[in-house]
């Protein structure tokens, strides 16, 4: 799943008349770059929430022809959160028995990471049901998120402990971990992440590689550049 629903607000007035996904840097939109490395890693099915201007986004992407991909649409008539937006399309996003674990990432980062490495714990995810109910990539802390977010011990992610690192908006669920939140209403994902921390059941990696949280018409404009001259 990719998270497309946002307003943009930090992004106006280049969010007023294009939903942020679709910001180019480079010569691709945010978006695209999410879709072309998900397809490199050879995942195939995709859902894009959307609410803002959502027409322009699948105008733009259809059903993923060009990419070699499967999009599906999951529209939300009112923003729904990160959280309350993936429990909206749950049902595209998982099997019958809503059991089977699913891959979400933001649309508004550019990350050069191969999501192909996360398919083992995509396996380990779906063969071992009742331990883990999340898993996150977790980055280097940004000058504008000194602080971070989580704390990284061996393989499982802490609220507290020295060296916090930043929540990448990359993450593996499984669907038990959004029992609590009601379908249609708005809900954050953060709420839902420290509370199976304290249980114990999420797990991490540390990601080494170029990650921009695209938040800024200033970052925007720093990756374009850097997208521009790269060979």
């Amino acid at each position: 799943m990719i998270l497309a629903a946002g307003r943009g607000e930090r992004m106006r007035p280049l969010t007023d008349a294009v939903p942020k996904p679709l910001l180019k840097a480079g010569d691709y939109a945010l978006i695209e770059y999410q879709l072309k490395n998900l397809a490199h890693a050879g995942f195939v099915d995709m859902v894009i929430n959307h609410a803002y201007l959502g027409e322009m986004i699948e105008n733009a992407l259809g059903h993923g022809e060009r990419y070699g991909v499967n999009i599906q649409y999951s529209p939300e008539k009112n923003v729904l959160e990160t959280a309350g937006g993936i429990v909206n399309a749950l049902p595209l996003l998982t099997d019958e028995s809503n059991t089977l674990p699913f891959l979400v990432v933001n649309a508004d980062i550019y990350c050069d990471m191969d999501y192909a490495s996360l398919l083992p714990t995509m396996h380990r995810m779906r063969s071992n049901m009742g331990q883990w109910l999340a898993h996150l990539v977790l980055v280097d802390n940004p000058a504008h998120h000194a602080a971070g977010d989580f704390a990284l011990q061996e393989d499982r992610v802490m609220l507290t402990g020295n060296d916090k690192l930043t929540f990448s908006g990359i993450g593996i669920y499984r669907p038990p971990l959004f029992n609590d939140i009601k379908p249609g209403v708005a809900a954050k994902l953060a709420p839902v992440l420290r509370q199976a921390m304290q249980e114990g059941k999420v797990s991490g990696e540390y990601f080494s590689g170029q990650w921009v949280d695209v938040g800024t018409p200033e970052r925007l404009e720093l990756l374009d550049k850097q997208l521009k001259s790269s060979p």
